[in-house]
């Protein structure tokens, strides 16, 4: 089984860090955010990659490219012209890295590598979420239903603490109380080649006609996760996913 990820965003509201790098490209822990997921998909025997590629993308393929560079102490032997690999650290990964466009949208970018999923079942995500999401029920849920997609729906936290109040006095306090019950899309799918027949062009937006119509069809149904979920929309979201990492209580890290 394959897994898509979108790769190819500006990342405007972190610019911080996207002008001079992807936002998939953005470290967490030392390691890019991208490498992540793909260690979660990896952990439930997903090891077959497009990554959908734009801005900036030749640094995505830079860092595959020089993979064990990046993971493994090496020795340069100059006079030799050599270069000694130590304590390589291999994924059983099968990473292919597709340009899809700078101004292409999100169901563009999809519909771009259709042909690298050979008509079968596949994942499909976003370079910027991690969760600690059960992809292999997931897909058995998926299988379940007859329709043409399955989205993972979460529940996020209310941004700011939540203040009950009588007589002006404060009678209640809460930091980051539960949202307003809304379910919203956690990004992490399952898909039928059918799904490509709702994308008309490289303007399409994923998010928008074919999920709107996917589901007016009733081809889209919804695998509750309550679990941990984090966009990495803001510098403030990248920060804390880094906090979780280096105090090692990062949710999203399934591997051992």
């Amino acid at each position: 089984m394959k897994a898509v990820i979108l790769a190819g965003g500006l990342g405007t509201r972190i610019s911080e860090e996207t002008t001079v790098r992807p936002k998939p490209m953005i470290d967490i822990g030392g390691k890019p955010v991208l490498w992540h997921i793909l260690k979660i998909y990896s952990q439930h025997g997903i090891n077959d990659f497009i990554i959908c590629l734009g801005y900036k993308g030749y640094m995505v393929k830079e860092y595959f490219a020089n993979y064990f560079l990046h993971t493994s102490d090496v020795t340069f032997d100059l006079a030799n012209n050599r270069m000694d690999v130590h304590q390589q650290h291999a994924e059983p990964w099968r990473v292919t890295l597709v340009d899809t466009g700078d101004q292409t949208q999100t169901g563009g970018r999809l519909k771009r590598v259709e042909n690298y999923l050979d008509g079968e079942t596949f994942c499909f995500t976003y370079g910027d979420g991690l969760a600690d999401i059960d992809i292999t029920a997931q897909l058995a849920f998926h299988k379940t239903r007859a329709g043409l997609a399955t989205m993972c729906a979460v529940q996020p936290p209310g941004r700011f603490g939540a203040i009950d109040i009588q007589d002006n006095r404060i009678t209640r306090f809460e930091e980051k109380p539960s949202g307003d019950g809304s379910w919203i899309n956690g990004g992490f799918f399952i898909l039928e080649p059918g799904v490509f027949d709702y994308i008309k062009s490289d303007a399409t937006i994923w998010e928008r006609d074919p999920l709107e119509a996917l589901a007016r069809d009733g081809q889209l149904s919804a695998y509750m996760h309550a679990g941990f979920w984090q966009p990495m929309d803001t510098l403030r979201d990248k920060l804390k996913l880094e906090e979780l990492w280096q105090s090692g209580r990062a949710p999203w890290k399934v591997w051992p």
